[in-house]
């Protein structure tokens, strides 16, 4: 079976590899989906979740 990552950051970086999430933010508001800001937030509150 495949490890857990426990770093939010690996989790980004994964999904940015797949084109989930954009290299870099626009800074729009609101932010958009495809974010990597918003995505790191929501990756560090689904580590905090399964911890």
């Amino acid at each position: 079976m495949g490890k857990k990552p426990t770093d939010p950051r690996k989790v980004v970086r994964k999904l940015m590899k797949a084109g989930k999430v954009k290299k870099k933010c626009c800074r729009s508001k609101p932010r958009c989906k495809k974010c990597p800001v918003l995505a790191l937030k929501k990756a560090k509150e689904k580590l905090d979740l399964a911890a």
